[in-house]
Order: C-alpha cells, then sequence, then structure tokens
C-alpha cells in the first residue's frame, strides 16, 4: 500500500538527504530528493507527490517560501517542515501557509514515520472525497433528469434560474416523483458542490429524536447522551440541509426550525453555546402545506420563511410523454448493472404503461422496469412481464373501454357513437383529475368552458336514456 506513495525529501545537507531518504525507503514509500527548491519544483514537473519533507533553512529559497510554491502548484500535496530552532512564530507562520505539521532538529524518525502516515492517510481521505463528489456531481447534472415534455422543461428552467441562488426553497410534488433528486441537483450543481448535503426525512423519526437529530444535544441532556452530538445543521453548515417530509415535523419543533432559519444560529438540546449557521435550506413534501396552514397544522410563519422559492413537480400521469422515455433509461440501467445484453420494450408493453395512471410515479416505474428486467424469459419485455395492474389496462387501449360496432346493413349511428366515445374520454380525465374541471379539460387539451358545455350537453341525453330504461 505504502509504496503508492511518493515522497520528496528537500535538504541541502547531502548525508542527512541521503540518510532520510533510506529510511523512508525502507519504510516502504517511494522517495525522490532535492537539495534547493529549484532542484525541487523540475522534479515535480515530472512527478506528482503525496508528501514533501523539506528544511526550513536552505541556499536560496527558505522552507516557507518552498511551501507557498509548492501549495500553488500541487495544493492537495502535503507538506512537513523540518527545522533546527523552532519557534511558536514559525510554527504559526507554516501552518497558516497550509503546512501540514512540522519536526525539529535532531529528527526523531518515529516521530516523522507518525507525522508521514498521517499525512498520506488525509491524502487519501481528500483524493477519495474529491472521486466521490466528482461521482455525485456527474450522476446529479441536470441532463441525467429526464424527461422532454413541457411540464419537466419548466421544471429545469425553475431549477436553472434558483441553482446559484442561497434562496430557500420548498420542492412539493406527490410521492415518487423525485423530490430528493431535484434537491441533490441544485445542491451539485451550485456554489456549494465541495461542501455537505446532509438530508433528513422528517417523517422517518420519532418526534422525541428528531429535536436531536436536526439540532445535536450536550452529553447528559436525557437518558442515553452519552457523549456531545452535532445535529444535521451543523453537519450540513456551509453547505446545504434538505428537510424531507417537512410537513410531518410536530409544531413544537417547527417554532424551533423558525427560530434557526431566523437567527441563522442552532442551539443543542441542553446547551446554551449559540453556534453560527451558513447554511442552505432545501424542504419537500408531499402534503398541501397552504391546507395544513388553514387547518392549524403547520406554522403560517414558518412555511412562508421556507416557501420562498416554491418548485413543484408534476406527477407522472401528468407527462405520459415522457414515459417511453424513461422505461428505456430505467431498462438500460438495469440490464447495464446485471451485465446483461441490452433488452427492449415491445410496443404493446409500451402502450400500457403510457396508459396505466402510476400512483407510484417515478419510482414506481423504476421498480416495474427492475422486476420485469429479472423475470423476464427473453430478450424483449412484453405485456406479460409487466404487473396485473399494468397490463390490464392495454385493453382500454385497444378499444377505450366499450366494444367497437360493426356496421350493418341498416348502417351505424355515426353521431351517438362518436359522443359515446367523447363521454367515455371525458369521464377517464375527470377521474384522473379527481373531479377537477380545469384540471380534465388541460389534460383532454380543451378549456374548461368547453368541457362544461360538453357536459352541459351530455346531461340531457343522459336522463333521457335513463327514462327509457325504467320504461
Amino acid at each position: 500500500m505504502k509504496s503508492q506513495f511518493q515522497i520528496l525529501i528537500i535538504e541541502d545537507d547531502t548525508a542527512s538527504r541521503e540518510a532520510l531518504s533510506l529510511l523512508l525507503s525502507r519504510a516502504g514509500y517511494q522517495v525522490m530528493g532535492a537539495e534547493s527548491g529549484e532542484l525541487a519544483y523540475k522534479l515535480m514537473e515530472k512527478n506528482h507527490f503525496n508528501a514533501v519533507v523539506t528544511d526550513l533553512f536552505l541556499p536560496g529559497e527558505n522552507g516557507i517560501d518552498i511551501l507557498k510554491r509548492v501549495k500553488k502548484i500541487s495544493p492537495d500535496t502535503n507538506v512537513i517542515l523540518i527545522t533546527g530552532n523552532a519557534s511558536a512564530e514559525t510554527a504559526v507562520e507554516a501552518m497558516k501557509e497550509g503546512a501540514y505539521d512540522y519536526i525539529s532538529k535532531p529528527i526523531n524518525f518515529e516521530k516523522l514515520k507518525i507525522i508521514i502516515a498521517k499525512a498520506l492517510e488525509k491524502s487519501l481521505l481528500v483524493a477519495e472525497n474529491h472521486y466521490l463528489r466528482q461521482q455525485l456531481q456527474g450522476k446529479y447534472k441536470f441532463e441525467n433528469m429526464i424527461g422532454h415534455s413541457l411540464a419537466m422543461q419548466a421544471l429545469f428552467s425553475r431549477m436553472e434560474k434558483v441553482v446559484n441562488t442561497d434562496s430557500t426553497i420548498l420542492i412539493q410534488g406527490d410521492s415518487g416523483t423525485g423530490k430528493e433528486l431535484v434537491a441533490k441537483a441544485l445542491h451539485f450543481n451550485g456554489p456549494r458542490k465541495e461542501k455537505a448535503f446532509v438530508a433528513i426525512n422528517c417523517g422517518a423519526i420519532p418526534a422525541e429524536l428528531l429535536e436531536s437529530e436536526l439540532f445535536g444535544h450536550v452529553k447528559g441532556a436525557f437518558t442515553g447522551a452519552l457523549v456531545d452530538k452535532p445535529g444535521k445543521f451543523e453537519l450540513a453548515n456551509q453547505g446545504t440541509i434538505f428537510l424531507d417530509e417537512i410537513g410531518t415535523m410536530p409544531i413544537h419543533l417547527q417554532t424551533k426550525l423558525l427560530r434557526v432559519l431566523q437567527e441563522q444560529e442552532v442551539e443543542r438540546v441542553g446547551g446554551s453555546k449559540k453556534i453560527k449557521l451558513n447554511v442552505r435550506v432545501i424542504s419537500a413534501t408531499n402534503a398541501d402545506l397552504e391546507n395544513m396552514v388553514m387547518n392549524g397544522g403547520f406554522r403560517e410563519d414558518l412555511f412562508y420563511r421556507l416557501n420562498v422559492i416554491p418548485i413543484n413537480i408534476p406527477p407522472l400521469r401528468d407527462r405520459k410523454e415522457d414515459i417511453a422515455l424513461l422505461a428505456r433509461h430505467f431498462l438500460a440501467k438495469n440490464c447495464r448493472e446485471l451485465n446483461i445484453p441490452l433488452m427492449s420494450i415491445s410496443s404493446e408493453a409500451l402502450r400500457a404503461m403510457e396508459n396505466y395512471h402510476w400512483p407510484g410515479n417515478v419510482r414506481e416505474m423504476e421498480n416495474v422496469i427492475e422486476r420485469s428486467v429479472t423475470l423476464s424469459e427473453g430478450d424483449v419485455i412484453g405485456l406479460e412481464d409487466l404487473p396485473v395492474q399494468i397490463s390490464k389496462s392495454a385493453a382500454a387501449i385497444e378499444n377505450n373501454g366499450f366494444d367497437l360496432p360493426k356496421i350493418s346493413a341498416q348502417g351505424i349511428d355515426l353521431e351517438a357513437f362518436l359522443g359515446q366515445i367523447e363521454m367515455n374520454m371525458i369521464q377517464e380525465a375527470l377521474e384522473m383529475s379527481n373531479g377537477v374541471k380545469a384540471r380534465a379539460a388541460s389534460l383532454l387539451g380543451i378549456k374548461r368552458t368547453t368541457l362544461v358545455e360538453k357536459l352541459k350537453r351530455a346531461q340531457p341525453l343522459q336522463e333521457t336514456g335513463e327514462s327509457r330504461k325504467s320504461n
């Protein structure tokens, strides 16, 4: 493991330089040496060093000058200073300029090995964090969010307007629409992307524990508080905190949360010290917070504090044109993860999926595709591979819920037949929109007034039909 680390020794005394190089080589490190800063920089042009050990007093540039230049060339390289007459002033200056540590002569080699080991452990953590952040930033790029419908384009437009701000955001949408995905995309594409993204599901933590989880506690604050513990707000300092299912938060905690947001500081449970915060707050809910405010279930002042920038995620049933795109995306993802050849979806299966209402939204679709890929016997996802609640909707696609009549020798009442088709579609739209006529009209691509007129015209016909049946 150590052999992957390269260390540069900068020491003008040949005997000391060679002795250090030999000892560190025997410890398992790759070591190179230079007698001056000028030679060291030439080596750094061709090699990446995880650590630099440099004498403070050198001909030409001194150790502090070398430290500054090394940190400019390679900020992640740890620099350790060696000095014959270390002083508090020297140590303070070195640490201010970014030195990892310093050691005085005569060198205690065991102590130097410990310092180097810790420095290289830090390098590994920094490299891993950098890699993970790159992966996260790639994963949560806006272009990785799937959807070409007008509703999704409007969502992307809103996100682009607020991504580089620190505005507090409230994301609203049905369960499974991807609220946390939107929150992460805003964080990892914004100015705080190098800082922490801390998520907490307010509905998944018992009320008596939620306060401690959010705000932290001091030792002895309650039974079981054996040590001081920072809360999620402290962990998210300089970054973003994501408060999911904010509508489930008890009223007494809403009061404390409001105070934290207003004062930009937090006080741990059982403590008195105020901790200053610089946190972007993104919250999310699938509840109607405005209705909760009216019914006394949510504080009005907190609602306005959280709802500075509202972002609404449309349910999947309102963006049917994205269903095929999403299905193929999840299909490719699952095939890749299972290391199997790319499968396809039959046109019948796609039509059934487009006709389904998706109460679980995108999360439900992802699960359906994963199940279908896993259980399918062939390389094409067919109607038979889909859950029954989806596949049975295929029948409605074929005939829209009624039998297509054949034209007889006596002819057909085309106007009545088309009127029946129209009314079936209107009834379906009203069911999908929970009886909201404006929403139903939007689904049908007509004006609300037009829908109302069609319903009025259909009413006498329905009454006539019912009276005939009774006769």
